[in-house]
Parts: C-alpha cells; sequence; structure tokens
C-alpha cells in the first residue's frame, strides 16, 4: 500500500533489540526506508551498533541529549550525508529514579526539569534541526503513554511529561503544517522495555493491560513500527498532531 523507497530516516532512541525505537527502524527499512541510528553513550554502543549495522544504517552516532554540541553534531551529519532527511523518530524519556517513585506534589524541581529537557524540550529541539533538511515536508514523531491523560499508579511524574510531549506536539504540528512537516505521538499501551523497567510495580501494569484490552494481548515494538512507518510515508502526509494509540483498544476500556 505505500513505501518508503529513498526515504531518510534519524531514528533516536535504541537501547537494544526490544526497544520500540529498533522495532520502529526495521519497519522503516523494510519498507524501503536508509536509516540513521543514533547510541547514548560507549557502554550502549556494543548493544546498538551491530543492529545498526544489520538494518544497513548509513549513519550510526552517540547522542546524549544532555551533552552541548551531541545533537546538532547528528544533525549536521545527516545533512552531510544526505542533504535532507524525511523522519525524525525521537524515542528517549528520563526522569531520575527518586523523583520517579515518589509522588508527584514531592517530585524536585531539578529532577522534574530534567525529565522534561530530555522527554520533552529535546524533541522540540530536534524538531528545529530537522525543519531546514525537510524542504518538501516530512514526519516527525516521538513516544508517549495513556498515562499522560490519565492517573496510572506508579507512573507518577512522567504523567504530566507524558502530558507536556502531547501539547508540544500539537502546537509544532500546528506550526509546522504549511510547509508539509507532519508532527505525531505514537502512544503504544504498557510493553516490557528497558525504559519501562524503571517504572515501580510494572508487571501488574502489564497484567491488567493484557487482561483489559478487548485484545487481549499486548502491543509489540512490530505493532508500533507498523504505524510509525506508515505515518512516514506519503499516504499518511494529510495527517497531523494526532496521539494515536496502539493497544490493542486497552485505552479505550474503564
Amino acid at each position: 500500500m505505500f513505501s518508503l523507497d529513498g526515504m531518510k530516516a534519524l531514528v533516536v532512541g535504541i537501547a537494544n533489540d526490544q526497544s520500540i525505537a529498533y522495532g520502529c527502524a526495521r519497519a522503516m527499512r523494510a519498507q524501503g526506508a536508509d536509516l540513521a541510528i543514533t547510541y547514548l553513550n560507549e557502554k550502549a554502543e556494543p548493544h546498538v551498533r551491530p543492529l545498526a549495522e544489520a538494518l544497513g544504517a548509513e549513519i550510526v552516532l552517540p547522542l546524549d541529549v544532555t551533552q552541548p554540541g551531541q545533537t546538532e553534531a547528528v544533525f549536521e551529519a545527516v545533512a552531510e550525508r544526505w542533504g535532507r532527511l524525511d523522519t525524525l523518530l525521537h524515542s528517549i524519556a528520563f526522569a531520575p529514579r527518586a523523583d520517579l517513585h515518589g509522588r508527584v506534589i514531592d517530585c524536585s524541581a531539578e529532577g522534574f526539569g530534567m525529565a522534561m529537557d530530555i522527554s520533552v524540550h529535546s524533541f522540540l529541539r530536534m524538531i528545529r534541526l530537522a525543519e531546514p533538511l525537510m524542504p518538501e515536508g516530512g514526519t516527525c514523531m516521538a513516544m508517549s503513554f495513556f498515562g499522560s491523560s490519565r492517573v496510572v499508579r506508579h507512573y507518577n511524574m512522567m504523567g504530566p511529561v507524558k502530558a507536556a510531549l502531547e501539547s508540544a506536539v500539537r502546537y509544532a504540528a500546528a506550526e509546522l503544517g504549511e510547509k508539509g512537516i507532519s508532527v505525531h505521538a505514537l502512544s503504544p499501551g504498557p510493553m516490557q522495555t528497558r525504559a519501562a523497567s524503571g517504572i515501580d510495580q510494572f508487571d501488574e501494569l502489564l497484567a491488567a493491560a493484557a487482561s483489559r484490552a478487548p485484545t487481549h494481548h499486548l502491543a509489540t515494538i512490530d505493532d508500533v513500527g507498523a504505524m510509525a512507518a506508515f505515518l512516514a510515508s506519503r499516504e499518511a502526509g494529510h495527517l497531523t498532531g494526532g496521539v494515536h494509540d496502539i493497544d490493542g483498544g486497552f485505552s479505550i476500556t474503564a
């Protein structure tokens, strides 16, 4: 139904072969996209580089958004190698453990600011850098979770952070729509990923989600990847500003 042949995609956030970002990269590559993939640091590189190489990634670079200049260096490399970018996929989030495991009203200003910077503002910074590389339009995507709009036990401060991310998606979509650049939030249901392992009692949420979802099973990274690949396609060019639930209907249940 659609193809990504010849399109250039930057995927940020792969940590291992269970990462949502890896499912997205794999799906986009299967549809023909050329990939640029980042890894967090030297510790992460041995887990990410083999995956990137197996996908034929043309650019593989470190990216820690808290380190000055690294984000800019990645986009400079994309500009030098490709001269353009069609798709940006942002799949990173962070909150200090002490703040994440406490009440929202008790979180520190420093921890909240760090979570907002890494999880939300880094996406806006990347969109700003991607914009001049998308003169004929493009797609920018970030990862959210339904704890943004509903209280999920133990999700704590990441709820307000994801709510801010979804609002940022809507405003960015409104600002960039006339340039043909669409902006989306993908909202998978509970999934067993490295990032999710930091949430207290997450196994209970996984079991509850599988029980309550109309399909009675959890989404996979391949399910998310299929949606990401479609949104990256030209056929999805008229869609923008949405939060796309990929959860077997879990988010519609009471």
